[in-house]
């Protein structure tokens, strides 16, 4: 009869007593630092992470990992807004429900989120993937700008939210695409400075960045 295979558990508290430049296991140092390469997280956090994969059941963590590579493997960025999907268009630009007249341009996929989780907008977006910064070597071109542009010429957009950062990038950005569609037909409005300047929006809370949406105001390039 075959013998049940023994289960070791660890203490993620005695080990972070440790040294952690003199782990046990190369195999552990090294998952520590693959953990540790993600936002936020540091030496001591990743070692906990680690040990609780650990002291998981060979099946969970085997879940875990396929999560994490189908997640990779599978998402991709939608066609025509550059938002995260599955698909060639995401849920929101496949929505018949939401306006097709109005886009909400953000820096990045968190921005949606976050104007998501206040139900206050259900127009359509356009994610840039940055802002301009020359000083981290970032221009127009290696933002999704041409693209946008491109949408007003075959979309019925009537309206451009423009919700970037209102920092110097995320305000030289708004004024570039301002300057871009300053001779079509677009209405260009920005957040009502609800948004502290200098804030970064995604930081912003639900209520104030839904009141900054819902009262937006006209965007003259200043």
């Amino acid at each position: 009869m075959e013998q049940p295979k023994e289960v070791i558990t660890f203490d993620p508290n005695e080990f972070v007593l440790m040294d952690l430049n003199q782990l046990p296991s190369r195999l552990l140092e090294n998952a520590v630092n693959e953990f540790a390469k993600l936002p936020g997280i540091g030496k001591k956090t990743a070692l906990r992470l680690v040990l609780h994969l650990l002291n998981q059941s060979e099946t969970d963590t085997m879940q875990f990992t396929k999560t994490i590579e189908e997640m990779k493997k599978q998402v991709k960025t939608c066609n025509k807004c550059h938002n995260i999907s599955e698909d060639e268009l995401c849920s929101i630009c496949s929505n018949p429900n939401r306006d097709n007249s109005v886009i909400c341009v953000v820096e990045s996929i968190k921005e949606v989120i976050a104007i998501e989780n206040t139900s206050q907008y259900k127009g359509l977006y356009h994610v840039l993937g940055g802002r301009i910064s020359p000083m981290d070597g970032i221009g127009p071109k290696d933002l999704n700008i041409e693209s946008l542009i491109e949408r007003t010429t075959k979309e019925p957009i009537h309206e451009m939210i423009l919700a970037l950062s209102t920092t110097m990038e995320g305000d030289t950005t708004s004024f570039y695409i301002y300057r871009k569609l300053s001779s079509s037909n677009v209405v260009l409005s920005t957040l009502a400075r609800g948004i502290s300047v200098g804030d970064e929006l995604e930081y912003a809370d639900e209520i104030t960045l839904g009141r900054s949406l819902v009262n937006r105001i006209p965007y003259h390039g200043k």
